[in-house]
């Protein structure tokens, strides 16, 4: 049997072991409430971090419809119907009874064009351009420049209009086939040499007057670069008493042309044509205009004259 001091000393060390025992407790107790609560900071500042990376993922959406309505394209230019503005514009123009009117125009910074009158006309001397670049081309064939012979009769021919000279290149061309075969390859589909040596009868329309031009003062042409430069530094250097026609339209000295008037045996009337670039307000334009039945030469150069400013004007 335990003797009470015995008894005395078990409860005494039992009451000195107690502290320690509960010290321990709170500790695990402490412990656990921080591993927890790390548990939970973590686990909160992930799903905060993942709430703010869905936020900025929501952003650039959000935001996107902005930056796509900043880069939206200005709106195409609005459509134009250029041929009804130069039909309106020609009907403006006083017309002789019985004469017949042709014009055609290129703006060369826009490509846009327009043609009035789809019936065919003599050519008279402006087939001249026609026949140089056919002369041009030929000798680009066959590897050659041209000779000194033929350049004098090209200068006299384009320059003062010579007709001998024309009669001379337009042989050496092989006529009208020649010419034709040519014709083929610069995209001219409505145009027909004259019979024999009447080159000036050679039949042609506004529409392929206007595809020879861009053939001379293009870039996308079947002509060299220096063949080009050559035509049209004769075209820019025409007689003084020849300088009318499509250059009425044009700003100053800012044209090179070809025109051509003849009086038709069988009738009497004039036809009169003129054909050229020209400059307006800094643009460069490419102009055909297309006469037949006038009553006089005179009244030929007015007509076209008056249609090639009109035309200019419905391009302004």
């Amino acid at each position: 049997m335990e003797s009470p001091r015995a008894r005395r000393r078990r409860r005494t060390r039992s009451s000195r072991r107690r502290p320690f025992a509960v010290l321990a407790l709170a500790s695990v107790l402490v412990a656990g409430g921080t591993a927890a609560g790390t548990a939970y900071v973590k686990a909160r500042a992930h799903a905060d971090a993942g709430a703010v990376s869905s936020s900025s993922s929501v952003t650039p959406s959000v935001s996107a419809p902005t930056r796509q309505e900043a880069s939206v394209e200005p709106a195409a230019r609005p459509s134009v119907d250029r041929d009804a503005l130069l039909e309106k514009a020609m009907r403006a123009v006083s017309v002789e009874d019985g004469a017949d009117l042709a014009v055609a125009v290129l703006d060369m910074d826009t490509g846009d064009s327009a043609t009035y009158g789809e019936g065919t006309f003599d050519t008279a001397s402006i087939v001249k351009v026609d026949i140089l670049a056919t002369l041009l081309l030929q000798a680009q064939d066959a590897g050659r420049r041209l000779t000194g012979q033929e350049r004098t009769w090209a200068a006299a021919m384009i320059e003062n209009s010579d007709n001998a000279s024309a009669s001379a290149l337009w042989t050496a061309i092989g006529q009208a086939e020649g010419l034709d075969r040519a014709n083929a390859r610069f995209g001219l589909t409505d145009t027909a040499g004259g019979d024999g040596a009447l080159w000036g009868l050679t039949r042609t329309t506004a529409a392929d007057q206007l595809t020879l031009l861009q053939q001379v003062f293009g870039e996308d042409s079947e002509l060299s670069g220096p063949s080009r430069a050559y035509l049209r530094g004769l075209m820019g250097g025409i007689a003084e008493d020849q300088r009318w026609g499509v250059s009425a339209a044009a700003d100053g000295s800012g044209w090179a042309l070809k025109n051509g008037w003849l009086a038709r045996s069988t009738t009497g009337l004039w036809d009169v044509n003129s054909i050229g670039r020209i400059t307006v307000g800094g643009h460069g334009r490419l102009l055909v205009t297309l006469s037949s039945g006038n009553s006089t030469k005179e009244k030929g150069i007015a007509l076209v004259e008056a249609a090639a400013r009109a035309a200019v004007a419905a391009f302004a």
